[in-house]
């Protein structure tokens, strides 16, 4: 049986070049990991809550604000364990730098009897198209292409100095 998630990809121009907003997950197992753990913030419906209103939910919650605008509809890609997930692209400029996220607890570590509360989401981050792919869950490097597509946007106009391309910004 599938389990479906639904979430919000947002992005933004920055001197002409696309970039987009990722989450890293929090809690002790994800603190030292960075390439290949970062995803689109997202989540699971409860009860009869449409796609769309679960992903603005679960963005609010693990970004810490509400967003809406108009809606890119990205489609759904496979995931493991048979997770299907349904993304929507939303052009919007946020600052990252004080994500307040939910939590959730867990004994650590393992086996200790210590039961710790650790946001979903520890930080947020804008990051161009190439290192966007780096840092991203594997699975999820599609919406990023689907985006490209829809926006007909080119690889070859990504040449920024490595250095450079991480940036969490202020939006005012």
């Amino acid at each position: 049986m599938s389990v479906y998630s639904n979430g919000i990809l947002l992005f933004r121009f920055r001197n002409e070049k696309l970039e987009v907003m990722l989450a890293h997950p929090g809690g002790p197992i994800w603190s030292k990991k960075d390439h290949g753990v970062w995803s689109i913030p997202k989540g699971l419906p409860e009860g009869n809550e449409k796609p769309l209103d679960t992903a603005k939910r679960e963005f609010k919650e693990e970004i810490g604000f509400e967003v809406d605008g108009k809606f890119i509809d990205l489609g759904e890609l496979n995931q493991s364990g048979y997770k299907i997930v349904h993304v929507w692209a939303l052009e919007k400029d946020l600052d990252v730098t004080n994500v307040v996220s939910n939590t959730f607890t867990l004994e650590w570590p393992k086996n200790s009897g210590k039961v710790h509360a650790y946001p979903e989401v520890d930080k947020a981050g804008w990051f161009d198209i190439e290192l966007a792919k780096e840092k991203i869950r594997k699975g999820q490097i599609g919406f990023i292409d689907r985006l490209m597509d829809i926006l007909n946007y080119s690889r070859k106009e990504e040449k920024l100095d490595k250095k450079k391309r991480y940036r969490q910004t202020t939006l005012f």
